[in-house]
């Protein structure tokens, strides 16, 4: 998890759902989401969850949908994207001019200015035990960044999906992740399903 103390979450614009799909398979089957998808000065993190994803979704869609997935309609942007990808299982709309570099042809050449910075790192990699492992922390953080009604509908999830297992042992294990993350909220998962705090701690 991202800190958001460190890092406040700044508003970029707000997403409208203001239509239901008139083709499910067409806008829906065939959509392809991807954290990758980045405009020049806005870079990804070096979260180990997020570089792994940035990779993943693309190579998923294109094993799920062929390599020119992005041509399909749903996929497509409102303002035309204009790049260099060529030929593969049912390319469309394309031209003969050279998609290489370099090349005499007035083709393509590098533009340096959409570099992805480095980062910088010292040491050495390899697998380590965490020295002090901590699982829940994070957890207990973002449950204290949500707003009383985010928390709320969190509880209300939790009660009802966990709920519905027959194993209160498995609820009792489950819900004394949520207590190692916050008490609090552990305490309201516990409430929610009617455990006795005795089994919690």
């Amino acid at each position: 998890m991202v800190s958001h103390h460190d890092y406040p979450l700044i508003e970029v614009g707000k997403f409208t759902l203001n239509e239901n799909p008139t083709n499910y398979f067409d806008d829906i089957e065939e959509a392809a989401f991807s954290p990758a998808n980045f405009v020049p000065g806005i870079e990804a993190s070096p979260d180990k969850l997020l570089q792994g994803r940035l990779f993943g979704y693309k190579d998923a869609e294109r094993y799920r949908l062929g390599a020119n997935y992005e041509q399909l309609p749903v996929n497509r942007p409102v303002v035309p994207v204009h790049n260099y990808a060529r030929d593969g299982f049912m390319a469309q709309g394309q031209d003969g001019s050279v998609n290489y570099e370099p090349n005499g042809q007035g083709g393509p050449t590098e533009d340096p200015s959409a570099q992805i910075h480095p980062d910088e790192v010292s040491g050495q990699t390899g697998a380590y035990k965490p020295h002090d492992p901590d699982n829940f922390s994070a957890a207990g953080k973002l449950y204290h960044v949500m707003s009383a009604e985010e928390q709320d509908r969190l509880i209300a999830t939790i009660a009802k999906n966990l709920g519905s297992i027959k194993s209160n042992e498995n609820k009792i294990l489950e819900t004394r992740q949520f207590y190692a993350a916050d008490h609090e909220y552990g305490e309201r998962v516990a409430k929610a399903l009617g455990l006795n705090m005795d089994d919690i701690r």
